[in-house]
Order: C-alpha cells, then structure tokens, then sequence
C-alpha cells in the first residue's frame, strides 16, 4: 500500500487508472480505490463525487496522455497553436500521426478503451472534460486550415473520430476465451460455435482475433481523408 500522502483528485484518478489497467473496469470501485489509497472511501467523495464521476476522470486522464504524447511531436498543440506552416506538417499527416497516438494510448490501457469511445458521450458536448474538448477542437482547427468547406469539415471530422474509436475498440477487444490453451479452436472458444451454422466465422476466428495494428489504423484514416477531402479540395 502506497505511503499515506495529500490525498487530490489526480492522485484519485491516477490509483483508479492502475487499478483498471491491473483488474480491469469490473474490479474498480470506489472502496478499491480507498484501500488502494490506504483511505477511508467517504475521503474519496471531496474528490470524485460517485463513480460515474471516477470513470470521466479515467477518460479525462486518456486524453491528457493523448496530449502529452503529442507535445514534443510535429502532430502536437504547440505545432498547431504557432500557426507556422514551415514547422507543422501537411494536414493529412498531422491527422494520421493524431490517430497513431491515440492508438498508443488506448494500448497502454485495454481496459479503459470502452470508456474512451462512450464516456463522452454520455453528457452534452459542454460538460465533456476540458482534455477532450481540447483534442476535437483541435482536430475542427486542422480542418479549418485545409481550407475545406464546412460540409467537407463536418463530414470529415465525424468519420475521423467514429473511424478511430470504433477501430481501436474492435481491436481491443476481449477474444480470448481460454488463456492456458496453445490450440486457436480451444485458445478462442472457437469449438463451441456450430460448424454448420457458423462456417465461416469457425475457418476465419483465428484472423479476426488477430491484430490489425497501427499500420491499417493509418490506412483506414487515409483512405477517409481522400473520400471526404480529395487532394483537389485540400
């Protein structure tokens, strides 16, 4: 049990990060959080009003390293926020090195990668954290500066961000169904599918189970880009 500290939402957020990243989100609880913190969890309640609260602070937490990992990069916010288009690259590739990072992060934290994608959208666009309205207003201002229109804009920036999310939690996702076994059919609980009315998805399961990684991330971007922005409109 960590050293009894000055207890603030940071460190809150953060013991309920290790905790998912280790137990996963059914194992997060306010009580784990306190014995985690070596508190009583009636302390925690000044910080973090109710696990719902808990669990915006964990998305909170995804974007603040999304922007972190961004900072020393030509994709980051100093990049973007000096105007300069010597120093930043091209619109399309700042957009691609955006999504590779999110696909960093979301692999650091398996677990949390749901809330990512649903969180947000549980409460209206102004109540979302500040770190994830930071990351969509920046992504509205690298499409603001390709000089598309604000239909091409739009079109662009819901494709982007439902492309992204919903990849990374695809590939995410729980497959596994027996961790001991080497075998694919047993590993993926692929024999408890009926050959004949399941064929293809039986023959197919051990590719869907495997990775599709960063590299099509990147390829499903750039095809989105060149469908909502052809190279002759940005």
């Amino acid at each position: 049990m960590p050293a009894r500290t000055r207890l603030t939402r940071d460190r809150v957020i953060g013991a309920a990060l290790r905790i998912a990243d280790a137990e996963g989100l059914d194992g997060l609880s306010m009580r784990r959080v306190a014995e985690d913190l070596g508190v009583e969890t009636m302390a925690l309640y000044r910080y973090t009003a109710s696990k719902d609260e808990l669990l915006d602070g964990l998305v909170e937490r995804m974007f603040i390293e999304l922007e972190q990992s961004l900072s020393a990069t030509p994709f980051g916010p100093a990049a973007l926020a000096a105007g300069d288009a010597e120093a930043a690259p091209p619109w399309r590739e700042a957009l691609v090195g955006v999504a590779r990072a999110m696909y960093r992060v979301a692999l650091a934290h398996p677990h949390v990668v749901p809330l990512m994608a649903l969180r947000p959208f549980t409460v209206p666009l102004t109540r979302r954290p500040p770190a994830v309205l930071r990351a969509h207003e920046r992504l509205l201002t690298r499409l603001e500066r390709a000089e598309l229109d604000e239909r091409a804009t739009l079109e662009l920036y819901r494709a982007f961000i439902s492309w992204v999310l919903g990849y990374i939690v695809t590939e995410l996702r729980e497959v596994v169904d027996n961790p001991d076994e080497d075998e694919p059919a047993f590993r993926l609980g692929l024999y408890r599918l009926p050959v004949r009315e399941f064929p293809r998805l039986r023959a197919l399961g051990p590719g869907l189970a495997a990775r599709g990684g960063e590299e099509q991330l990147a390829a499903g971007v750039t095809a989105l880009i060149d469908r909502f922005a052809p190279p002759d409109r940005g």
